[in-house]
């Protein structure tokens, strides 16, 4: 009985003994991990030899796509030169174009990317307002500029300050085409068809505000869908106002085929459209029937300010073609950009406050560009007057009033 409990005993001891060993050897194992240096990461590219990612949310599919082509034309032909001189800071700029459709439900989709993505500074876009509107508040709250660069509604930039823009707004484009068909073109009664859309809408309000306040009479107004093909019977009520002129707030596709089925009718008026027809798809969609159309635009490919020629000589050598505003505006927009991330290096915060500190940066489209810090936009835009003359646009020399 004592030789059996003298051997449990034994044994017992024996257990502890070698619980006690193993529970000393983990602990100067574990004294030994915290004291051992950490394991080196996987070496890592130098941040230095990174490209710097801007992002652009745009219409690369649907009724808008050709605005996102032309976009890219002009974002390349930038960055062409750019990078060609060594990027900024020493870094090659490059872009992550998401194909929105200009679609809020999609735009939005696209900033939720955008904000998640650390290597994105600064974004780019929506192309209509009503899109980039709908992602703003995103950009805000992630603390991400959202840069709207022909975003014309006077509300953008009042989502917060973060959202910036280089675009006139339509406070400043209703007017001055309210005054080009009125007081330039001697246009006394008025015909407008407008898409019908925050963006169409509000310029239609803003225009017909001020054209009736210089002494023009509106005699027939046609709101119209996206979508809409068919404007006969639109324009019979516009036949029967007896305007002296008509003025499409359209983009390019609906803008062209207005005219098309106007070119059928025997309603012969002078025609006056927006900037946004200034694209090279309303002259090859509308053909012979938009010889003569006027546009209040805000480029000239023959305007003579060395900055333009050299963007137009670049542009024709590299794509074989003339530069609509909206190449010339997204080729301007890039070299902004430029121009803030030199100044702020690519942090998001910083790019925000740099929009203050930089001055007079060289552009096609204003000559140079100050934002004001109240309006987040540029001062002082400026307008220029197109025909379409021969297959293209080209300045009208105001030789003769439409009205003539």
């Amino acid at each position: 009985m004592n030789s059996s409990l003298d051997r449990f005993v034994s044994v017992r001891r024996g257990k502890f003994a070698a619980l006690s060993i193993f529970a000393a050897l983990m602990m100067a194992t574990s004294a030994c991990a915290v004291q051992a240096p950490p394991v080196a990461a996987p070496a890592q590219p130098a941040a230095s030899s990174e490209p710097i990612y801007i992002g652009v949310s745009g219409p690369l599919t649907g009724p808008n796509a050709r605005y996102g082509a032309q976009w890219k034309k002009g974002f390349d032909l930038a960055l062409d030169a750019i990078n060609g001189k060594g990027g900024v800071r020493g870094r090659k700029l490059e872009y992550i174009f998401e194909d929105s459709q200009s679609d809020p439900k999609q735009s939005v989709v696209v900033a939720q990317k955008f904000v998640a993505d650390p290597r994105i500074v600064i974004e780019l876009g929506d192309f209509s307002s009503p899109a980039s509107m709908a992602a703003s508040p995103i950009y805000q709250r992630a603390g991400l500029v959202q840069f709207g660069f022909t975003n014309s509604h006077p509300d953008f930039t009042k989502g917060g300050d973060y959202m910036w823009s280089n675009s006139a707004t339509q406070a400043d484009l209703s007017p001055a085409l309210a005054e080009f068909a009125h007081i330039t073109l001697g246009l006394k009664r008025l015909a407008v068809f407008y898409l019908n859309t925050d963006w169409g809408k509000a310029t239609y309000d803003l225009f017909q505000q001020h054209a009736r306040k210089i002494g023009a009479e509106i005699v027939a107004a046609e709101a119209y869908l996206a979508d809409e093909k068919d404007f006969r019977s639109a324009l019979i009520r516009v036949r029967d106002a007896n305007p002296d002129g008509i003025v499409l707030i359209s983009y390019q596709a609906d803008g062209a085929q207005i005219v098309q089925q106007l070119a059928t009718t025997d309603l012969k008026v002078p025609i006056v459209g927006a900037s946004s027809l200034h694209s090279p798809d309303f002259l090859k969609l509308g053909g012979s029937a938009v010889e003569g159309v006027y546009i209040r635009g805000q480029f000239s490919p023959e305007d003579p300010r060395p900055t333009v020629q050299a963007f137009v000589q670049a542009y024709r050598a590299k794509y074989n073609e003339e530069p609509d505003f909206f190449a010339a505006h997204a080729y301007d927009t890039m070299n902004i950009v430029a121009a803030l991330i030199e100044e702020a290096g690519p942090d998001r915060k910083a790019i925000r406050d740099a929009f203050t500190k930089i001055k007079d940066v060289p552009s096609v489209i204003y000559g140079k560009v100050t934002f004001n810090p109240e309006t987040r936009r540029v001062a002082n835009p400026e307008f220029v007057d197109l025909i379409v003359k021969d297959g293209k646009f080209v300045t009208w020399d105001g030789s003769r009033k439409a009205s003539q």
